[in-house]
């Protein structure tokens, strides 16, 4: 073999192994968040050494949904075959149904990129192990759903869009569904096993989460906009370690809480926009005899320098809240001038909940005008409950150690308003230049309250 070829050979050889790209399994990261309590560090995946999977590569066809969700799961299963890779959603729109999420799968959008979902709720079936308003069952899938995962991550510049030609139709709240929520309540508190309570047909019209981390950990969601929603938007339920980052919410259905934290802990939300029909952040930790039996609080919340543009509360906590909420810390957030908002902090239960409240802290918050005030706390919050299911056994809700810092509002109906049981008073609440431009009505309306302090 002449030498200029066998030259050859060995340059080919060495650029073989040492020129290609090398693709890795995910890595983990760490964050270190500072807050008023012990905050462990949050682990999120980084997927920047990951193999990319271009789902047109896949099958792909912005005119077939079909192709296209066919193709989003094959490129997810094959990232996950790899220990690790990056589903990539290339410029354009691209018609799909549900999503399921398998472990170390980075789903990207690129910016231009939009995923619009499938408003058929057909295309959410079969029924998967799913929540209702902080009780389990079975139900159409959440858009985007991930079940016993581990490292998962949605990034990009793109949109995730819903079609809501027939959520909108169920946002009604006809005599089935009604019926359909009695069922499931009567079901939870009896504790019929979960897999037999399933809540698809009859027309109970239980709307999916768009997307639900369900029993999942180490969970990166960072960069996209996410538009309408049939229910709750962004739902960790008994999940840890998540950071959600500069995510922008536009869904103003109704239940269109931006974040619905529940039974979940170590979990960071900053340099968000939220602009939504209901709650901005609204944690939760499940529904009396579900929760209790499930036994997990939400713990360990910090959400930060986020601007909330829409919504009922910039911060709810409850009414399903029977595991558990406890240190949340909420600091340098903005409520847009104009928006229409009740609350700052609104804390609500009720005789049935149980659970408990605590550590929970606002610090440099600013607001323009509110339609009722800056704090809220009420322990008799039960609306269409109250008449439709009995009180299968009463547990009040312990709340205490609440502290407002540096607060500015424009025009309220009062500073603070706790109406708490005479059985267990709320206790612990400091409200420190806490400050408003005008007021309507009574700065502070307290019944059973110990240990109030204002300056």
């Amino acid at each position: 073999m002449p030498r200029q070829v066998t030259l050859l050979i060995v340059l080919l050889l060495i650029c073989g192994f040492g020129c290609t790209q090398r693709h890795e399994p995910v890595s983990l990261q760490q964050i270190q968040v500072e807050a008023p309590f012990e905050m462990p560090p949050i682990s999120y995946p980084d997927f920047s050494k990951t193999e990319k999977l271009n789902i047109v590569d896949f099958g792909a066809d912005p005119k077939d949904q079909k192709a296209t969700s066919n193709a989003i799961s094959e490129a997810i299963s094959k990232a996950n075959s790899l220990g690790g890779g990056t589903v990539i959603i290339p410029p354009g729109e691209w018609p799909t149904g549900k999503i399921h999420f398998k472990s170390h799968v980075n789903l990207h959008l690129e910016k231009g990129a939009t995923l619009l979902f499938s408003g058929n709720p057909e295309d959410y079936l079969p029924a998967v192990q799913s929540t209702w308003e902080g009780m389990e069952c079975f139900n159409y899938s959440p858009l985007i759903y991930a079940f016993e995962c581990e490292n998962i991550a949605i990034t990009g510049e793109g949109e995730l869009k819903a079609q809501m030609d027939i959520w909108e139709v169920w946002f009604a709240r006809p005599d089935a569904h009604m019926q359909a929520l009695k069922k499931l309540y009567t079901m939870a508190s009896e504790g019929v096993p979960v897999q037999e309570r399933q809540m698809v047909g009859d027309e109970a019209n239980f709307r999916p989460q768009f997307i639900q981390f369900n029993r999942s950990k180490n969970i990166l969601l960072e960069g996209v906009t996410i538009t309408n929603s049939p229910f709750w938007v962004i739902h960790p339920f008994l999940s840890k370690d998540i950071v959600i980052r500069d995510v922008k919410v536009f869904a103003h259905g109704h239940n269109n809480d931006g974040v619905d934290p529940e039974m979940s802990q170590n979990i960071l939300i900053e340099d968000c926009v939220f602009d939504q029909g209901d709650d901005a952040i609204a944690v939760k930790s499940g529904r009396n005899q579900d929760a209790w039996r499930l036994n997990t609080p939400t713990k360990n919340l910090v959400i930060r320098n986020s601007l909330v543009k829409n919504g009922h509360q910039l911060l709810a906590i409850g009414s399903e809240l029977s595991g558990g909420v406890e240190n949340v810390f909420m600091e340098n957030c903005t409520v847009e001038e104009g928006a229409k908002l009740n609350h700052l902090l609104f804390i609500k239960t009720n005789e049935r909940r149980g659970g408990n409240v605590s550590n929970i802290y606002l610090k440099n918050i600013k607001s323009g005008r509110i339609d009722l005030g800056i704090l809220g706390i009420e322990t008799d919050v039960l609306y269409q409950w109250r008449d439709l299911v009995p009180t299968y056994e009463r547990r009040l809700t312990p709340i205490k150690n609440i502290y407002l810092e540096n607060v500015k509002a424009g025009n309220v109906e009062f500073v603070s308003r706790i109406l708490a049981d005479p059985e267990l008073p709320v206790e612990n609440i400091q409200l420190s230049n806490v400050q408003y431009d005008s007021l309507r009505g009574e700065k502070l309306i307290h019944e059973n309250v110990v240990n109030f302090k204002m300056d």
